[in-house]
């Protein structure tokens, strides 16, 4: 509670002279020594009896009368004995409960005055007493009556004062009170600077702590200390690091030694303006008066490392503090993952948390989403979901953390473990979020399982979720993917019903939907129907209709979309561009795909990576490499860099011409460039080499792949099997099979007619067999391949469909996929 404003006391003076005659003997012959042996003679009772029973406010006025009698009565024994007369003053302040006026009143009748120096020590003690029990507006109001009454209380009482009215008022009241005092010229010390401005700091009034610095000289008073360290705390806070550091060598040069604090103050602000080469002069300066560097400071260093994305020097501190002792704080952990994970090193984000873990540490809920994050964004999702288990009973993990984690699996097929974290979720008591809904709901759709996609649907409003018009559309689009229309077409009808709104996503969504499954026959008729309900087509609609059609051969019909799309005044786009390219690239027209690039660039649109690419590819598909090196070196020209689907073009058509040196070129340079492998680059790789007869390298480049976390899929371990095969090594491939149920990836049949015609060519005809029993019990069905090396009993000639040097291995697993 803020004390009363301090202001003079509004009773009129009281005659000092009187109340001492009243109090006093009224006989002319009695004397001091007269009535200190009567009162002596009196039976012995405490005179603080008089006060400690807390009195009834009506009794205050004979309450003051027998203080102010004990209390002269006290001091008339000794002038001096002022220090026998507190307790009594105290008692009947803080027990009796007497009003600051009454108080200050008995004090003056006893003394006779303000003038006396027995006022001023007792009713500064009562002062400071007051300020120290916590009696604000008691201490405020004792204050203004002194003041009133003509008496100064000392320094120290005053500095008491201005630090409770600090602590249970405001600085600005602090502030306020300073200023009185000065203006009525009271004597001021750095003691009193010191409390305001450190309640001025506290309460972020870093100006005016500053202020009251700069006031100190013109009143004569040299700072101390705590007064130098407050004020460079003050200038760091307001990022007046030249100011800081000025004032800095001034506490130096008055023979200060400044605390470790006011360092890290002047580290931190320095750090923050980027100033790293003065922020590790103030440390080395500090370690050159023989103190040790603390967390605090080498956490400040580690920050300001990290602004300046410098993260591995951040981590040298680090190291440097372990091995100097020092326990890093939460603090600091906090620092440097954050650090790690912003400068892409999610791996060592990793380590940290776990260290920190290690330590009886935990990190807030943020930096572990983003150490999360960035595992994920590397693909390293197993460390992800297994440091999430270690912290999912610890409350770090929340509903964002699931989600980060599911939308990922669910994005990278991964429905098992999704359901796993779903299971996880509702067993910790997490509520899941409606984003956490959309993203099962996809999984289940990409997957193909629209029947658990539409029991989890159904069961959304009972967990207080109502569908939106997100939650339609992916149930749509996964009932389009299996082209059943009519039931996408129900939703579509059930969404109106429930009275949610399509939006172009929805029409795009069930325009593309046709596109994709072939049926573009139909979508005019589509169009026409969604433009009846208001719909706007966009440039996006037009450009999923002209790819279908291209997709279907169709380009025809695609440049009369096209031309339909101009005349609406609808602007065409790169992408409507690239599917015009990549259409006539298909179509093995390379030569008019490069007109239309050129056209393109003549119209002042520029081509992105998507477009370079579709042309680059179908050069690479003709084996045209000349063509698509000439194509690459325009797209460099024209500011672009090579991603990785150029990479990939370039050493697939370079594999089918069998030239594996420009493909090991190619490889080596996307190394040195940086750029990330992904799963159909090792495939080509793997396939290459293999049928090069190279397995040792293919063999190299697939352990490479699985150290740095890409998943083969069935057609790498098809090209390792043939390889294997191929060079005589049947149970090194046959290993790669247990490799893919390690990994839960169905074999196909053309990777166990390898192996057993691989075992029949070897003389190991049980082998062979019971191969064939395990594909019947896994439910790959034998084709005609299987049979006739069955039934005939010898392996196939080089020219088989199995040893066949096909350079396009992955179109014919996938034509085996689809038959």
């Amino acid at each position: 509670m803020r004390p009363p404003r301090l202001r003079a006391a509004a009773s009129r003076p009281i005659s000092w002279r009187s109340n001492c005659t009243a109090a006093a003997p009224s006989g002319p012959d009695s004397a001091p020594s007269a009535a200190a042996a009567a009162s002596a003679s009196q039976p012995s009772e405490p005179l603080s009896s008089h006060f400690t029973n807390r009195r009834p406010l009506a009794r205050a006025p004979a309450v003051v009368r027998d203080l102010s009698s004990a209390l002269r009565t006290i001091l008339a024994a000794s002038p001096s004995s002022h220090g026998r007369a507190y307790p009594l003053l105290k008692s009947a302040a803080f027990d009796a409960r007497l009003a600051p006026d009454a108080l200050v009143d008995a004090v003056l009748s006893a003394v006779g005055g303000p003038e006396s120096r027995q006022a001023t020590a007792l009713l500064s003690r009562l002062l400071a007493s007051l300020c120290r029990s916590g009696r604000a507006s008691a201490a405020a109001a004792a204050y203004a009556i002194m003041e009133a009454r003509g008496v100064t209380p000392d320094a120290k009482s005053r500095t008491d004062l201005l630090a409770v009215t600090a602590r249970s008022a405001s600085a600005a009241d602090a502030l306020a009170l300073l200023a009185e005092m000065q203006g009525k010229g009271r004597p001021l010390d750095a003691w009193m600077f010191d409390v305001v401005m450190r309640a001025c700091f506290k309460e972020g009034m870093y100006h005016d702590a500053v202020r009251l610095f700069d006031e100190m000289p013109a009143s004569e008073i040299e700072p101390d200390q705590r007064v130098f360290s407050v004020s460079i705390a003050s200038l760091c806070k307001l990022r007046d690091a030249n100011r800081a550091l000025l004032v800095l060598r001034r506490m130096q040069d008055a023979g200060f030694v400044p605390w470790d604090f006011t360092f890290n103050s002047v580290v931190d602000v320095l750090v923050k303006e980027g100033r790293m080469e003065e922020a590790l002069h103030m440390k080395d300066e500090l370690l050159a008066t023989g103190k040790k560097m603390s967390v605090v400071l080498a956490t400040t260093l580690m920050h300001g490392y990290c602004l300046q994305r410098e993260v591995r020097k951040a981590l040298d501190i680090f190291e440097e503090t372990l091995r100097g002792g020092l326990v890093p704080t939460d603090v600091t952990y906090t620092v440097l993952i954050r650090g790690c994970t912003e400068d892409g090193m999610p791996e060592k984000a990793y380590e940290l948390c776990r260290q920190m873990r290690d330590h009886g540490l935990l990190p807030s809920t943020n930096e572990f989403n983003m150490v999360i994050k960035g595992l994920l964004n590397d693909k390293l999702w197993k460390d992800a979901v297994s440091l999430f288990r270690e912290m999912a009973d610890s409350g770090i993990p929340d509903a964002f953390t699931y989600n980060i984690i599911i939308h990922w699996l669910c994005q990278h097929h991964k429905l098992r473990e999704a359901l796993n974290l779903w299971e996880k979720m509702n067993e910790t008591g997490v509520k899941p979020s409606i984003v956490t809904y959309h993203s099962l709901l996809l999984c289940y759709c990409v997957n193909g399982c629209m029947d658990e996609a539409v029991k989890l649907y159904t069961e959304m409003p009972g967990k207080g979720f109502t569908p939106n018009v997100v939650t339609y559309t992916t149930l749509m689009k996964g009932h389009i993917n299996k082209a059943a229309f009519d039931k996408a077409y129900a939703l579509l009808a059930e969404m109106k019903q429930n009275g949610v709104s399509c939006n172009d996503y929805t029409y795009n969504t069930l325009i593309n939907g046709l596109c994709v499954v072939g049926q573009v026959c139909e979508v005019g008729e589509m169009l026409k129907r969604f433009e009846s309900e208001g719909f706007v087509p966009t440039t996006m609609t037009y450009n999923s209709i002209i790819n279908g059609f291209i997709k279907a051969g169709m380009m025809g019909s695609a440049f009369a979309m096209y031309q339909q799309m101009c005349e609406k005044g609808i602007p065409p786009n790169i992408v409507t561009y690239t599917s015009f390219i990549d259409g006539y690239c298909k179509t093995s027209c390379c030569d008019l795909a490069l007109k239309m690039l050129n056209d393109v660039r003549c119209k002042g649109i520029r081509p992105d990576i998507a477009a370079y690419n579709s042309l680059i590819n179908g050069f690479c598909q003709e084996g045209n490499m000349s063509h698509a090196l000439q194509v690459l070196a325009l797209m460099l020209k024209d500011g672009l860099l090579p991603n990785i689907a150029v990479y990939n073009s370039f050493i697939t058509g370079y594999k089918n011409l069998k030239m594996m040196e420009e493909v090991l070129r190619f490889y080596e340079k996307m190394i040195k460039e940086g750029i990330d492998l992904d799963t159909a680059t090792y495939t080509t790789l793997i396939d290459g080499f293999s049928k090069d007869g190279n397995v040792t390298f293919a063999l190299k480049l697939y352990s490479e792949m699985m150290a740095k976390g890409n998943i083969p899929d069935c057609i790498t371990f098809t090209a390792l099997t043939h390889g294997l095969c191929r060079s005589g090594d049947t149970d090194g491939a046959r290993k790669f099979l247990d490799e893919m149920n390690r990994l839960d990836i169905r074999p196909n049949v053309l990777i166990y007619n390898m192996l057993i015609n691989g075992y029949l060519r070897d003389g190991k005809l049980q082998e062979a067999f019971r191969l064939h029993d395990e594909m019947l019990e896994r439910g790959i069905m034998p084709d005609d391949t299987t049979y006739d090396i069955l039934v005939g009993m010898k392996s196939l000639g080089s020219d088989s469909p199995i040893d066949a040097e096909n350079p396009n291995l992955s179109s014919q697993v996938k034509d085996q996929e689809l038959a």
